[in-house]
């Protein structure tokens, strides 16, 4: 038995919709997968392939829990994804067999710090404060692929106080998800536990203190996150 110099850290998990719990062990994240999103961010959408940023796995924030608005910012945007949760790992995997690997599903939210982003891409930066700060990844609960199928298509959409900001279809993406789980897997080997947020719509924008942001994905448990 290992005997660690410090207590280890609590195992990061996602609560599963009709009991039990996911565990996570890393957190990647397509940029710009939505075609309106990648231009409203001045971006043309038909020049790259997908690209991928990460949080760490501690950054969950589940449970609709709240989120303290973060520090260093004036500028805490929303962006409301669907999350795939990867439950059989592989290296080059194929599109083809790429839904297969796929455990389950959830709503999401990339909260982003965006004015840390945009000096952080004008500076040529890594985005990683703007993107992987503390509870910035919010997360509802999971479905098994077993029960939802497979996610093709079907609305998302995420309001503010009530009112819509996104809506889109997620049969909108740029990339589908079996063409991200390939292009991901290629570059490295995805194991059970990885999750992937899968892009977000247009629309994204600015939330402050008080407001209730809500992520609706068809055939899933909604995710409710108060800024406080």
């Amino acid at each position: 038995m290992t005997d660690f110099v410090l207590t280890p850290p609590a195992q990061p998990c996602v609560p599963v919709a009709g009991g039990g719990r996911f565990p996570v062990r890393r957190i990647f994240c397509v940029g710009r997968n939505y075609a309106d999103h990648a231009r409203e961010m001045g971006y043309d959408p038909d020049r790259e392939p997908p690209f991928f940023f990460s949080k760490p796995a501690d950054a969950l924030l589940t449970e609709d829990a709240d989120l303290p608005y973060p520090p260093q910012t004036r500028d805490l945007h929303y962006e409301g994804e669907l999350v795939v949760a990867i439950g059989q790992g592989g290296r080059d995997i194929a599109a083809s067999a790429a839904q297969g690997h796929v455990w389950g599903y959830a709503a999401g939210n990339d909260f982003t710090r965006r004015d840390l982003q945009a000096r952080a891409r004008e500076a040529g930066h890594p985005w990683d404060m703007a993107k992987g700060f503390d509870l910035s990844a919010a997360c509802g609960a999971l479905h098994p692929v077993v029960e939802t199928g497979v996610l093709e298509r079907g609305a998302i959409r995420l309001t503010v106080d009530g009112e819509t900001r996104q809506q889109a279809d997620l049969a909108q993406m740029i990339w589908s998800i079996p063409e991200v789980i390939a292009h991901l897997s290629a570059m490295v080997a995805l194991v059970p536990g990885d999750l992937i947020y899968t892009g977000t719509p247009a629309g994204v924008g600015a939330v402050t203190r008080g407001q209730t942001v809500r992520v609706e994905v068809a055939g899933l448990t909604p995710l409710v996150t108060r800024i406080v």
